[in-house]
């Protein structure tokens, strides 16, 4: 699925985050569908599978009580330093939040470039794999249940 993409409900249901939430983010810029986006009414978005490791991403921050304001700056912040969301190391103190780019430097996000909470890009990218997966294996199960499709 991950070279056509990930439609806008599949993509809800992957990441746990709602419709309302992903239009807003979408709209607002804070992500974008690399691989379509919609063209007028009747056209869909298509998701990457980099682009739901990212919403996830978004949603575990907010999850830890990140504002989207915060979060929005930070995920600039990384697109500006040109680093790669994947294989990086977000810290964070619910208010702040640094990028770890070695075990001696550490990037405060928010100002560009006390007890913290660490999330790794790679762990976040693993357990998406394993979520879709997991997925296909029950849609399979139900298309043989109801005597194949």
């Amino acid at each position: 699925m991950d070279d056509q993409g990930y439609r806008v409900p599949d993509v809800c249901r992957i990441v746990g985050i709602s419709y309302r939430q992903l239009d807003y983010w979408t709209r607002t810029g804070l992500v974008r569908p690399s691989v379509r986006d919609a063209r007028g009414s009747g056209t869909q978005r298509l998701y990457s599978f980099q682009d739901l490791a990212l919403l996830r991403i978004i949603k575990k921050l907010l999850d830890t009580g990140v504002s989207l304001q915060q979060v929005r700056k930070a995920i600039g912040t990384l697109r500006a330093l040109k680093e790669p969301e994947v294989g990086t190391t977000i810290v964070s103190d619910g208010s702040r939040i640094y990028a770890v780019d070695s075990p001696e430097a550490v990037v405060d996000l928010l100002a560009k470039g006390q007890g913290v909470f660490a999330l790794a890009i790679d762990k976040v990218w693993t357990d998406l794999e394993g979520t879709i997966a997991k997925g296909a294996r029950r849609r399979g199960r139900e298309v043989a249940r109801a005597g194949g499709a």
